[in-house]
């Protein structure tokens, strides 16, 4: 049988089952087994006599669960080396994230290698980020897991550029085309490019297609899709 010991141990599984039933007194059986009283004392306490895993109970972590949650969505969603997450997060989620503690928090979701997330082959041609000018955005939205402390899910919209890979988050109670209206200003605003085009999916908060059945077009009187010539 393997017997995990501390590389530092100075007694064995059987001489601490020893010291616990022994009625000697702690100073006699530490110069017996040539230790501490201190540790005397302590394997009397101990109901087990094996080596406790030394790992930490509670992780060092300075992003919240929820937060947590939202850098994963963020790597999944927008493919963004460790440095370039670490900026997003730091600016949108948690000013004190430090880029190992993101390194471990990406690892930890199972999210860590970049490379494993990209897919293997494009399911048809399409451009390279960089092709693109300046002013092309991509919108976003993804459903958040929700917490335990929380009475109802939210929602994480995003944009990117698609050249530059400038990166605009807010999460919202929402997901309605009031949201996404009251997203779009909030970005017209952020955003140091002058935008050109925007993408969406053709989601509810986004435009008044019924794309499903193509029973009906988009009629253009969607506040989402009104807002975009004002800008």
């Amino acid at each position: 049988m393997m017997i995990a010991l501390h590389k530092n141990a100075r007694t064995t599984p059987a001489i601490r089952a020893e010291i616990a039933v022994s009625t000697d007194s702690a100073a006699t059986l530490a110069q017996r087994f040539g230790i501490g009283e201190s540790t005397v004392y302590k394997w009397k306490a101990r109901d087990s006599f094996y080596d406790a895993s030394h790992t930490a109970h509670r992780l060092q972590t300075t992003l919240t669960p929820a937060q947590e949650s939202i850098v994963v969505e963020l790597r999944k969603t927008l493919l963004l080396p460790l440095d370039d997450l670490l900026a997003v997060t730091r600016e949108f989620l948690c000013a004190q994230a430090t880029r190992s503690g993101l390194d471990r928090c990406l690892r930890r979701h199972g999210v860590g290698n970049l490379n494993a997330l990209k897919p293997k082959e494009p399911t048809q041609p399409y451009k390279a980020f960089k092709s693109y000018e300046p002013g092309f955005i991509h919108i976003d939205v993804k459903y958040l897991p929700q917490m335990p402390d929380e009475t109802s899910r939210r929602y994480l919209f995003v944009a990117i550029d698609r050249a530059t890979r400038w990166v605009f988050v807010q999460i919202k109670s929402h997901k309605t085309a009031a949201a996404a209206r009251s997203f779009l200003n909030a970005l017209h605003k952020s955003c140091p490019i002058k935008m050109q085009k925007i993408l969406t999916d053709n989601g509810k908060e986004f435009i008044d297609r019924l794309f499903a059945s193509r029973e009906r077009q988009a009629t253009g009187n969607h506040e989402f899709e009104k807002l975009c010539p004002e800008h």
